[in-house]
């Protein structure tokens, strides 16, 4: 995700603060991981869905029970 470094990098950069700076290494590090976690719901959740409409409660009870 090195795309996503080099853009948060350069925003930070717009904003005024110096890259090397401690305050925007905590800044690009918040950033960066919130916009992690956030993919990563994103694409879970519609998989879990997807994988739940073909799979009913009945069903997945059944394969559990073997």
């Amino acid at each position: 995700m090195n795309w996503l470094s080099r853009l948060i990098a350069g925003a930070v950069r717009a904003c005024g603060l110096e890259p090397a700076g401690k305050a925007s290494g905590n800044i690009q590090f918040f950033i960066y991981d919130v916009v992690k976690i956030m993919l990563l719901p994103g694409a879970v959740i519609p998989l879990i869905s997807c994988i739940q409409s073909y799979f009913p409660p009945e069903r997945s009870r059944r394969i559990l029970a073997l």
